[in-house]
């Protein structure tokens, strides 16, 4: 996500003198991985059903602050390797499970099926995107292309809510929508693609 030099620097000066002064006072990168998870979730699962949008996106965002903290600390502690990043990944699923779960819950309680119906299809989605690489990469197949990864979908739901939160209407139940075409149209550009690679690795005999 952060492509752009000056931007890269900007943030890098930011989390660096927080990520050394966590690793002075011996807080592992894991550590934070898992606060960072806890409180998404929580804030997720707390504010979003009782409809306090806005409030519930912006303590998220305090605790996204961790995403980028932890792996900054792993480079400094020479602890990058395999478990953290397959911890990273595991908890970035369950943080957005909470979220969607969330949102589902609090269009529910607010007597909004069709919203709370397309936010769980964004939930079922998501997960099937993330399975669709997993198990590619496990076959030795590579999978990195869609419309909608996990940040495209993460931003589009986070601003739609903060939106919605801040009293613009229909903007949330409208970017679930949208969310849930361009989720479920990733899964089909995953396994066109993987098709395609397998296809091309071993052709298939006519029957």
């Amino acid at each position: 996500m952060l492509n752009n030099d000056s931007v890269r620097r900007a943030v890098s000066g930011a989390v660096d003198p927080v990520a050394r002064g966590l690793l002075r006072m011996h807080v592992s990168p894991d550590a934070v991985t898992l606060v960072g998870t806890l409180g998404t979730s929580v804030a997720a699962l707390w504010f979003f059903p009782r409809q306090q949008w806005a409030v519930g996106v912006l303590v998220i965002l305090l605790f996204v602050f961790s995403d980028l903290l932890d792996g900054t600390m792993a480079r400094m502690s020479g602890r990058s390797g395999p478990w953290g990043a397959f911890l990273d990944s595991t908890l970035d699923r369950v943080a957005d499970g909470a979220m969607f779960g969330g949102i589902v819950l609090g269009f529910a309680n607010a007597g909004q099926p069709w919203s709370a119906a397309a936010a769980l299809g964004c939930l079922v989605g998501g997960a099937v995107v993330s399975y669709a690489k997993a198990r590619a990469e496990s076959i030795g197949v590579e999978c990195n292309v869609g419309i909608a990864e996990r940040a495209e979908r993460l931003i589009l739901a986070g601003a739609a809510a903060l939106l919605y939160g801040a009293g613009v209407p229909y903007v949330l139940p409208v970017a679930l929508w949208v969310l849930l075409a361009l989720t479920w149209f990733t899964v089909g550009q995953r396994v066109a693609h993987v098709r395609r690679q397998l296809r091309a690795a071993a052709p298939e005999t006519a029957s």
